[in-house]
Formats: C-alpha cells, structure tokens, sequence
C-alpha cells in the first residue's frame, strides 16, 4: 500500500482490541497516499458521524468517509478515484 489509495469496505463493527486497530490504522496511515472507508450504513445521510468503537478508532486516520450500501455508492467511488491524487 506504500504510496496507494487504500479502499476500505466495512461497516466498523470491529469486536476486537482497539488499541490493536488504532495501530493498524496509523501505520496504514504512514505508509498510504489516502485511505478511503465505505461504511454501509452512512447511506445517503451526509451528517453521518461513526459511533461504533471500531469506526472511533479508525476515524482520525480516514481521509474520506463514503457510502458503500449500493451500487451507486461504488461508481461514486470509480469516478473520485481519479481526483484523489
């Protein structure tokens, strides 16, 4: 990923250590351009703020935060991928 758009599809329901996560993600952080999170359950509300632990966590080190609960959630993605440089 060293440099790379990292894409993240999940809906931060995380049920293991969060300390191991935030790790995780802050080196994923270091050693990405951008890291992207889908997250099924941002849908179309664009006030959407992460609540679960898991989604806390990983937040601070997100650079965008997108719907991922259908399919034009995914050509959202295809057509900003470009623009993320």
């Amino acid at each position: 990923c060293r440099g790379g758009i990292v894409v993240i599809c999940s809906d931060g329901l995380d049920r293991g250590d969060a300390a191991v996560l935030a790790a995780a993600m802050e080196r994923l952080a270091r050693l990405s351009h951008r890291i992207v999170w889908m997250n099924p359950h941002k849908g179309s509300d664009q006030a959407f703020r992460p609540s679960t632990l898991g989604m806390m966590v990983a937040a601070p080190h997100v650079d965008l935060l997108l719907s991922g609960h259908d399919l034009s959630s995914l050509e959202e993605l295809a057509a900003l991928l470009p623009t993320l440089n």
